[in-house]
């Protein structure tokens, strides 16, 4: 992988909290002579991409983009969305070679701008950096591959599991460190998930108020009898709020719809929210990255159903000993039935650990 592309990849990074529900993606000109002309990476969605944002920047130098190569961690766009084809601003630039860490699994997309810019007789070179890109990228990738957000369950635990006190208290198990690193998961995700047993007990806000950024996340409450009250602490915020339910409360729900929230009736056959259905429903509605801060039984609830695809777990260095579990579980009869993880990470945040762990196979899509 080049320094150029390493680059990219690092203004890619730094979009990370403001694109959703585009990708997020970076992009280098760099000129014969081996330097970088113009720089950029994808803003909010309406604003430009990152090719654009390089091609403006090269021109507030002073600099000529012509003959230069483009390096960029997403294969450029070749569809009209909410902006124009960013393969024909480059092609219209006088961009004469572009390397691509990989192609846009967008259907929209999917190798067409590839193809456009070699019809025009630009020299095309992909896969410089395709896991990194791929891996800012995961949520964008599952909403378009498999048409569901990446569900990320997250959980502070103590070194023996424990979650929250028998009398349900759990605040704080972990340090401040590990809690704002938890408001960084939270930003770059396109909505924040919880249950009303949740709401009722702690009245959380969950929104990002530890990292700075201008988007707030949206919230989505699985809520099956509407019981969330009017005046909790989740409406507090400027953003979407999504409730599912399974009642169709005509007077509850307008009074929430009043307060802004959009209220969606989708029980299964036990009275309960569909699970599954809500999932593939946030995808329809551009959610990639879907961070889950809920309790023991809708953790337990989710991962029953197949739907979680990555655990963030905080461990803090102490022992509770009864108390609550991460998830509440159906009793296995074998070791072989337990849900099989791969550890992605683990890091030390101040004084707890942070594991970020996989469903095995999950990623492979």
């Amino acid at each position: 992988m080049t320094d150029y592309t390493k680059t990219a990849l690092d203004l890619a990074q730094e979009a990370m909290y403001r694109t959703s529900p585009n990708p997020r993606v970076g992009c280098v000109l760099v000129n014969n002579a081996g330097t970088i002309i113009g720089q950029g990476s994808t803003q909010r969605a309406g604003g430009a991409h990152a090719e654009v944002m390089a091609l403006r920047d090269a021109e507030q130098r002073g600099n000529s983009p012509q003959g230069a190569t483009a390096y960029v961690t997403l294969e450029p766009c070749s569809h009209h969305g909410r902006t124009g084809p960013c393969c024909d601003a480059l092609i219209q630039a006088g961009i004469t070679k572009v390397i691509a860490s990989i192609a846009d699994p967008n259907p929209a997309v999917a190798g067409n701008g590839f193809a456009r810019l070699r019809a025009a007789g630009i020299a095309v070179d992909v896969g410089q950096g395709a896991e990194a890109s791929r891996e800012l990228n995961l949520g964008f990738f599952s909403r378009m591959i498999r048409k569901k957000p990446w569900l990320r369950m997250k959980a502070a635990a103590s070194l023996d599991g424990v979650t929250a006190l028998t009398n349900g208290a759990s605040q704080w198990i972990t340090g401040p460190a590990a809690r704002a690193d938890g408001h960084a998961w939270r930003a770059r995700a396109c909505a924040v998930l919880t249950g009303i047993g949740t709401v009722l007990a702690d009245n959380p806000r969950l929104d990002v108020r530890d990292v700075q950024t201008d988007r707030q996340p949206a919230l989505v409450l699985v809520d099956s009898a509407l019981a969330v009250p009017l005046d909790a602490l989740l409406f507090a915020a400027k953003r979407p709020v999504y409730i599912y339910s399974a009642v169709a409360h005509e007077e509850k729900r307008r009074a929430l719809e009043a307060l802004g929230a959009i209220v969606i009736t989708m029980p299964n056959n036990v009275g309960k929210v569909d699970l599954p259905a809500m999932v593939q429903d946030l995808g329809r509605r551009e959610i990639n990255e879907l961070h889950v801060e809920a309790g023991y039984k809708l953790n337990g609830s989710l991962l029953r159903e197949g739907l979680v695809d990555e655990l963030l777990v905080y461990l803090a260095p102490k022992l509770i000993g009864e108390g609550m579990g991460m998830a509440q579980m159906t009793p296995l009869a074998a070791l072989s039935e337990a849900h099989a993880l791969s550890f992605h990470s683990v890091d030390r945040i101040g004084e707890d650990l942070r594991i970020l762990a996989r469903l095995q196979g999950r990623d492979r899509f």
